[in-house]
Formats: C-alpha cells, structure tokens, sequence
C-alpha cells in the first residue's frame, strides 16, 4: 500500500547556476514536475509515494526515472515513448529567488499519456491520489488525469489537487478555466495560489473567494499559499491565517509542491486517508504550521526535488534548533 500516488507531468528543470567563463549564463540540469516534486516532499518526510506519468525515451527520460528512484518514489507506473521528447522547463530566478519558467512542450511527453497507459492499480493500492492542471492541457493527457481521478474518487481514495496555473501551456484561458473547475469537481483538498483564486473566483477579497471556491465545488480543505507570509486556510466554517517561516531563499522551484506534501504527509498522520472531516481549529494550524515549514526549507536549495527537507529538517525549524538562513 502505497501512502500517495501522483499523476502528472514529470520533466526537467534546467536551473540558473552562476556564468561560465565566457559570461553566458549555466543552466545546471534537475528533475522537476509539480506532481513529482509532490512526492519528492513525501519520500523525504518518509512516505511511500508512486508516480504515474509519461516522459520521452532519450537522455532526460531515463535521467527522470533514475531521479524518481532515487528520491524513493516507486517509478513502475512511468510510462516511456520514442515519440515525442521529455519537456523541458528553463527557470529563471530574479534576486529574491523568485521564479518564472520558459518551458519547450509542443507538446511533451507527458502531455501524451494515453488513458490504458494509467497504472489502475496504484491508484487502488495508495491512500491518496493527488494531480495537478498541467495534465490537462492536451487532450489524451487530460482524458487520462480525469479517468485516474474519477477512478480513485470511487475507490474512497482522499483526492488532493493543485490548480498550478501556467498560462502560457493553454491555448486559452478559457480552456484553463474550464479544465480546472473541472478537476476541482473531483478535490477534497486544494492548494492554491492567490492569483489562481482570482482567477477562478474573480473575487479580490481572499476570504470570501475561498469560502465561494468550497462551496461551490464542495472542496473539504483548502489551503492559499502566501509565500513568505505563510497561508490562509479553510476546512468547513474554520479558517485561519498561520504565519510562515523567514529563511534566505535562493530558489522557490518546487515550495509550493514541498507545502503541499507537508499537507498530506500530516493528514496521513492523523490517519485521513479517506476524508478530512472532523479536523479541529487547533489540527488546522498545526498542519498549516507543518506545511509552511516544509515549504520554507525547500527554498534555500536549488532544484526542486533534490530540495527536498528531511522530516527531522522540519521538526528542527519549527523548534527554532536550526538557522533557517541556510543555503
């Protein structure tokens, strides 16, 4: 039994690392994917994570499924293809760390994940089943993300989900839109950026877009994330504002994945492998607390998943045991 299965893109991050001699900037290739970078954060914490997905049969492939394995993420569900190539993503990170990305997916491998290629039976064999929207962009990937979700939603499986905007991956914002609120039908829990609230509510005021965004899609657990502010959340008629952790970020590739892996893995401990009604005001914060400090210490390495913390990383931070100025 698996703890978490994840579906969606896995690819690679080409990630800024100082200029060579000539001036030109060094890229310094690392394994990426929201839904991956999911798992990455709960191998690490010391769950047993699967992924299910799609990458090119050429180098970055094969350096994909050596990175899964290595991060301790069960990799038989990877499905390769000779036709189309791995995606690639080129970060940028302004001075504060803060990223954007350029990404080469015309499309990628990923985008191509037929439904027969899905693993049923990791979705049946793990407690929760999380997905993201870049696998909704194109549509065999996207018939594919919706049949996983709507298989393990009726195997009682705790359904996690990550909106991830990217608009430039869309033909329309539309399209996006509608895909989204589709996948949302399926959520028990979400983590979501404040603009992609906005962009799914139309609503300025967080509060009152979150509590829309539940209602209306009957979302269990919902979690804004404020970056160096911490995160916003609501669970039913309960919600708080928990203040997030100051560390010196190099890069937050992947912080929001690493937040949201700190969710599940407290879920998990609390044994909500099925459903998050019941969680008191005071297990909110704690989990909220857990999850902030998960993200804070992904951000002061570079990469996404080889960022990672160890669980016994996060317990020290929140202890105050360790300099959170690490780089």
């Amino acid at each position: 039994m698996y703890d978490v299965a994840a579906l969606g893109e896995l690819l690679i991050d080409f990630t800024p690392e100082g200029k060579m001699e000539s001036g030109n900037p060094r890229f310094v290739q690392n394994a990426g994917g929201a839904p991956a970078n999911v798992l990455a954060a709960l191998s690490a914490l010391g769950r047993k994570t699967a992924f299910i997905g799609k990458v090119g049969d050429d180098s970055f492939g094969h350096f994909l499924r050596n990175s899964l394995e290595a991060a301790g993420i069960h990799s038989s569900g990877l499905v390769f293809t000779a036709e189309t190539p791995t995606t690639l993503a080129f970060v940028h990170l302004d001075s504060g760390g803060d990223r954007s990305f350029s990404f080469y997916r015309n499309p990628g491998a990923d985008a191509t994940l037929m439904k027969a290629e899905v693993a049923d039976e990791l979705l049946e064999n793990s407690r929760i089943f999380h997905f993201g929207s870049l696998s909704l962009t194109h549509e065999a990937a996207a018939e594919a993300t919706l049949y996983a979700a709507g298989r393990a939603k009726q195997a009682g499986k705790l359904i996690s989900f990550d909106p991830n905007l990217r608009e430039r991956l869309w033909d329309s914002l539309t399209h996006a839109g509608d895909m989204i609120r589709k996948a949302l039908g399926f959520a028990d829990v979400v983590k979501l950026s404040e603009e992609e609230l906005l962009f799914l509510t139309d609503k300025p005021d967080m509060e009152a877009a979150l509590e829309d965004l539940c209602s209306t899609f009957s979302i269990s657990l919902a979690f804004v994330t404020l970056g160096a502010k911490g995160c916003y959340y609501r669970c039913g008629e309960l919600t708080g504002l928990v203040p997030g952790y100051q560390v010196q970020a190099v890069d937050t590739t992947g912080a929001g994945d690493a937040f949201l892996g700190g969710v599940l893995h407290q879920l998990l401990l609390l044994g909500l492998g099925s459903g998050v009604a019941g969680l008191q005001q005071h297990q909110l914060d704690q989990i909220a607390a857990f999850a902030n400090a998960v993200g804070a210490l992904a951000t002061v390495r570079k990469g996404a998943m080889a960022s990672m913390p160890s669980l016994e990383e996060v317990e020290q931070l929140i202890q105050g045991k360790i300099n959170v100025k690490m780089k």
